[in-house]
């Protein structure tokens, strides 16, 4: 199984005007996710499931995501803060294992998935993404990194 961790695109400041929940991706992080869309489109990345926080950066980063993808977006609460590892294994429990699923959330979570699944120490930046590879789908889940692509490499890929 192909699992997929992308952490939101770049978002607004924290204000007084705005709660963390409401933060909206900028101009900026908008543009580097569609820069990655069409990497992932060109890649022929097709995950069957897209689950991500309902906190609305990382929504609309997936909906950027699975616009590009021909795909869907599940909101879900288990990919909101506090996203951890038996989260996962629940969230994959019932698919088979040819699926392909990404999650799309936040930090530090993206970052301690990844380490926990493969062992090692992973920095998710912001619009970073990193796949695995599941090679032991019983509690607990373990995994291969396959790749890790910085927002900055997505944008010379799509060069």
């Amino acid at each position: 199984m192909k699992l997929y961790f992308l952490r939101h695109g770049e978002a607004e400041d924290i204000s007084s005007a705005i709660s963390d929940h409401e933060r909206k991706l900028t101009p900026k992080g908008i543009e580097r996710i569609q820069t990655a869309a069409k990497v992932l489109s060109n890649l022929h990345i097709k995950p069957t499931h897209i689950y991500a926080s309902p906190r609305i950066r990382a929504q609309h980063t997936a909906e950027i995501i699975a616009k590009e993808l021909g795909e869907k977006v599940e909101v879900n609460e288990a990919v909101n803060f506090n996203f951890n590892l038996p989260a996962v294994e629940t969230l994959i429990a019932e698919l088979n294992d040819t699926d392909e699923v990404m999650f799309v959330g936040h930090e530090p979570s993206m970052s301690q998935i990844v380490g926990q699944l493969t062992g090692g120490n992973v920095a998710m930046k912001k619009g970073s993404m990193a796949r695995v590879d599941a090679v032991m789908l019983t509690s607990p889940l373990r995994g291969q990194l396959i790749w890790l692509i910085a927002p900055k490499i997505f944008g010379a890929l799509d060069d």
